[in-house]
């Protein structure tokens, strides 16, 4: 079985290959011949990744899965949510990003926030999707300097460190994404 998924990020195919069974060969998008800008119009995390699933497989007839990912925050009414790459701006600036969050939260002693993951499989023209969530708390400052997006302000309940002051397997564990790939590694094992 072969399966395209929608993402440009080498490192994050490379990641998901390694978990898959050995059956299933992941393309990339550079593979189908995919250079374009996939829509991502729709207003909730679940909906951009079922978007993004569903135009590789209309358009370029590959089965496809598809990730979309935001952080979400208590005080905030659940913002940036589904905007939360481009919370400062179209720029998409992690640092920009993350000083506006805290800039947003500096006087709220609500610091409650999850980080979510949703991937949508567009398999044998049926969609369904897996989410994985990861609660915690945004620190009052940036602390860390691996991971990317907001791991140095997100630290995950149960643990003294933010996301970027973890090393990639532990964070891998535990988070968002890490539950979401393994639900979908789990459905896929189930497939012949």
């Amino acid at each position: 079985m072969k399966l395209v998924f929608a993402t440009n990020n080498l490192n994050k195919l490379k990641e998901v290959q390694a978990l898959l069974p050995k059956h299933i060969a992941i393309l990339s998008l550079k593979d189908i011949n995919c250079f374009e800008d996939i829509p991502e119009t729709q207003p909730t995390i679940e909906g951009n990744a079922i978007q993004k699933a569903e135009y590789i497989k209309n358009k370029y007839g590959y089965n496809c899965f598809a990730d979309d990912t935001g952080l979400e925050t208590e005080a905030l009414n659940g913002a940036p949510g589904v905007y939360s790459a481009r919370f400062a701006g179209p720029q998409k600036n992690d640092q920009d990003n993350m000083v506006k969050l805290l800039n947003n939260l500096s006087n709220n002693t609500n610091r409650n926030a999850q980080f979510k993951t949703v991937i949508a499989l567009s398999l044998n023209n049926k969609t369904q999707t897996f989410t994985g969530i990861c609660k915690g708390k945004i620190t009052l400052e940036k602390q860390g300097n691996k991971g990317f997006g907001y791991d140095p302000i997100f630290k995950p309940d149960g643990y003294k460190n933010t996301f970027a002051e973890m090393d990639l397997a532990t964070k891998n564990q535990i988070s968002h994404r890490g539950k979401a790939i393994n639900l979908l590694v789990d459905f896929l094992s189930t497939l012949k």
